[in-house]
């Protein structure tokens, strides 16, 4: 599918009705200092377009475009009765089971071949699509043994061709999140956020060569969720609710994810918690180099906002998804901070996508609008919004988005 084609798939949805989905981009965000030194510029938000409304059957987080142009969107199993954990979005917005309904099918059985909770996924330089299986049954408790795994796709015959098995890096209090896929000359590389289930994460580094997993940065300040932290989205606080029970803060450690154009720094924030951080990414995988001399390369990078996915550009900058404002944020080498877009039709903005031909592509997943942050009431409301604005920079050469 070629992106004349989603050009032309979107007409084809506004001129169907999708009214809720056609509403105008809205207009600026001002510019103050905040908090830890970090610049904020003012400037008027760009407008963006509407690529795609994923006609999804469960929450879209996860976001993956081919170099062809083939759409791909992973539906996390929060409650494992979703029929389906990774879809193709068609031209007309409909999903189907990737690569097939029977991989989607989780079986304990064969904890390898099947798809569990699969909360995002990323192409290679070679258009292989890599998809990351937290192994989730259903969205919480422990992996299921075996079901955490890294599973590499050939688009051409749409099959298995790798399993990388993520087992030693996983804990029973495990939900790997968000992925990053390097491969360049003498490196080939993941890293993996691990959100946890509480209040800990950490950071996974995977040589695909050979399939050493290393988790680093367990329990370290920089990849735990931030207490007391709340969460606006759509003018109300994000909280979790169950029966009659007072409403709780959500929690979420390391999320968002995205590689410096060297590959030297990895950048990371937890979900629950509003400032960014960076490690280098030479002492992730030796055994050599001690988890506190890991610790000692962490930088506090400020503030950034409330953020669900991150991605960078050619020019080292740093895409945020700024979920409290339906908005998209840039971070330059610097330090300061632009709202570059901003769009109410961007509920819960989640995952980047940075194109060939300079398209920045990001989901909005509506999370916030689940049952279990609203009295056990699904506010979700399908198509889910597929967005796009033009950037002046090009993605990443050697890295996934």
């Amino acid at each position: 599918m070629s992106f004349a084609r989603l050009s032309l798939a979107r007409r084809h949805l506004l001129a169907g009705g999708l009214a809720a989905l056609a509403l105008p981009a809205v207009a600026a965000e001002g510019g103050s200092p905040a908090p830890g030194g970090t610049a904020v510029a003012s400037r008027k938000a760009s407008p963006m377009e509407l690529a795609l409304a994923a006609n999804a059957p469960s929450t879209p987080t996860g976001l993956a475009i081919s170099h062809k142009g083939r759409v791909f969107v992973m539906m996390p199993r929060f409650t494992g009765k979703e029929p389906i954990t990774v879809g193709e979005v068609s031209p007309d917005g409909s999903v189907k089971a990737y690569p097939d309904q029977a991989t989607n099918t989780p079986d304990a059985g064969q904890p390898q071949a099947t798809f569990f909770h699969v909360p995002n996924g990323v192409f290679a330089p070679d258009d292989s699509l890599w998809l990351l299986d937290s192994g989730l049954p259903e969205g919480k408790g422990a992996p299921v043994p075996g079901g955490a795994k890294l599973v590499q796709m050939d688009l051409a015959t749409n099959r298995i061709v790798r399993m990388i098995p993520l087992e030693a890096g996983v804990t029973p209090t495990s939900s790997l999140n968000d992925l990053r896929v390097e491969v360049r000359a003498g490196r080939q590389r993941a890293y993996i956020t691990d959100q946890g289930q509480g209040e800990d994460g950490a950071i996974l580094a995977v040589d695909l060569a050979t399939g050493q997993v290393a988790r680093r940065l367990s329990e370290h300040a920089s990849t735990k969720s931030q207490k007391g932290v709340v969460k606006f989205v759509e003018e109300r606080p994000v909280m979790q609710t169950k029966g009659d029970g007072p409403p709780q803060h959500p929690k979420g450690g390391a999320n968002g994810i995205a590689l410096s154009p060297d590959g030297t720094r990895l950048y990371y924030a937890p979900l629950m918690a509003r400032r960014l951080y960076s490690v280098e990414t030479a002492g992730l995988l030796d055994p050599k180099v001690t988890d506190t001399e890991v610790a000692a390369t962490v930088k506090d990078l400020g503030e950034k906002g409330m953020t669900g996915g991150l991605t960078t550009d050619s020019k080292d900058r740093v895409y945020l998804s700024l979920q409290e404002h339906n908005a998209v944020g840039r971070r330059d080498p610097d330090g300061t901070i632009t709202v570059i877009a901003s769009d109410p039709r961007l509920i819960w903005a989640d995952t980047f996508w940075i194109t060939a031909d300079r398209w920045l592509y990001i989901s909005g997943a509506q999370v916030n609008r689940r049952p279990e942050f609203n009295h056990g009431k699904d506010l979700q409301q399908p198509p889910y919004a597929i967005l796009r604005m033009r950037i002046d920079a090009d993605p990443v050469d050697g890295l996934s988005q």
